[in-house]
């Protein structure tokens, strides 16, 4: 395949026995915390350590026996029955751009420690890679992102964040605005005014008796991936369903007031309509810049009272338990993650720097355990103690989750081909 399109390919090797629940979500949803969420001012409070470490918060009882949680997130505190926390998370990236590439597309960076922009040979992003291999029949978007393009201070778009090698055909559908704003609306699944029903109709038509001419003339695979990406833009602009899963109007007052009248809260409900509307994989990013938000390294404790976690916790606990109401959790993976966690100790300034050695993420949904603990840190939340998780792992327990084998080979321009995901799937969160 030299210089041909990087088409992926399920005839990867087969195994003769799968880990359990293989398949079991019809949607993922990963709450990408850019910056890096601090594990011992969420799940993994050390109220034992010394104040350096132990920092300004105290733990609280969840609805799970043994179970606590930082006092700041009394909402996710009446749900963690239904969710697992990995308390053993660990790499060791420690910058920013390439520990997000890491997260997002579940392979480490070939340039670890660095901020490099993304590049056409990156590695696809989750959405890029499920709307390879597993699109939706259903006229909606294969893959959704809700938030806006990242950027590591003031540097070029991240890697991480894109199709990569697979080519634009792939791009999730991306929605920037705020849906928290009383004018949101997504323009892109518009008809122009001056285009009727009709006159649509007969561009598709014209398109459709193209395409077979010009996949015969198609050498490097280049039209047959820019074909069906006009394909699915026709779809989704004459898909009425595309349009009803991105109208919030729908949802009723008390609805939008438990999800939160916020930024965080009105996107998790999006999310929620989408994975109705059968989108496979969603993507929420919290953050433009690694500034703006998690990224505390200076005046951690106020930042994250009063400005992060209560949005958080009533945006996640609403859409986890709103799902679970609807008999729609056990067919959704949910995963909230950052790229790293937060130094053990707290800096001069208040703050908490970058820590990759140990961290914790929430996961819930799609046949993931309910309401456990899965590894453990130190006593300073410093090292994993028990059971390291390394990204690519959870990469590969979700893909295997989303019906999809992680030995799965995708190609790149070259025609070299690479496992969807070098990890394991890991059996300890799946129930």
């Amino acid at each position: 395949m030299g210089g041909g399109w990087a088409w992926g390919s399920l005839r990867a090797a087969e195994h003769s026995e799968r880990p359990r629940n293989f398949g079991t979500a019809k949607s993922c949803v990963v709450v990408f915390l850019f910056g890096g969420q601090g594990q011992q001012d969420t799940y993994d409070l050390k109220p034992d350590a010394p104040a350096e470490i132990r920092g300004e918060f105290s733990p609280i009882s969840t609805n799970v026996v043994g179970t606590q949680i930082c006092e700041h997130l009394p909402g996710l505190s009446k749900v963690m029955d239904k969710v697992t926390i990995v308390r053993s998370m660990s790499h060791a990236d420690f910058e920013h751009g390439s520990a997000s590439y890491t997260a997002l597309t579940g392979h480490p960076h070939p340039l670890p420690g660095t901020n490099t922009p993304a590049r056409r040979e990156d590695f696809p992003t989750f959405g890029a890679a499920v709307a390879h291999l597993k699109p939706t029949r259903s006229p909606v978007p294969s893959a959704t992102v809700l938030g806006p393009v990242m950027h590591q201070g003031n540097r070029p778009p991240m890697a991480g964040q894109n199709a990569g090698f697979l080519g634009h055909a792939f791009e999730p559908f991306r929605v920037d605005q705020d849906p928290n704003a009383t004018d949101f609306s997504v323009a892109e699944l518009a008809l122009p005014e001056e285009v009727s029903g009709r006159r649509f109709d007969q561009r598709y038509g014209l398109l459709n008796q193209l395409d077979p001419r010009l996949a015969a003339v198609d050498r490097l695979g280049e039209i047959r991936g820019m074909t069906d990406l006009k394909q699915r833009a026709f779809g989704l602009l004459g898909s009425g369903k595309s349009r009803q899963a991105f109208d919030l109007s729908k949802e009723s007052v008390p609805m939008r007031e438990q999800y939160g009248r916020h930024k965080f809260g009105q996107t998790m409900l999006l999310a929620r309509r989408l994975v109705e509307a059968e989108v496979p994989l969603i993507t929420v990013n919290w953050a433009r810049s690694n500034r703006e938000e998690w990224d505390t390294h200076s005046k951690n404790y106020p930042t994250m009272k009063d400005k992060l976690l209560p949005p958080f916790d009533q945006g996640l606990s609403a859409f986890i338990g709103d799902l679970d109401s609807r008999g729609m959790l056990d067919s959704t993976l949910v995963i909230a993650l950052g790229e790293f966690g937060r130094t053990p100790k707290t800096n001069k300034d208040a703050g908490r720097d970058h820590w990759p050695d140990v961290y914790s993420v929430l996961v819930a949904g799609g046949g993931v355990k309910r309401g456990v603990v899965v590894g453990s840190s130190d006593q300073h939340a410093a090292f994993p103690r028990t059971d390291p998780i390394a990204p690519w792992d959870l990469s590969a327990t979700m893909f295997h989750l989303l019906g999809i084998p992680p030995e799965t080979h995708v190609y790149d321009r070259a025609g070299r081909p690479f496992s969807l995901s070098p990890g394991r799937v890991t059996s300890d969160l799946l129930s």
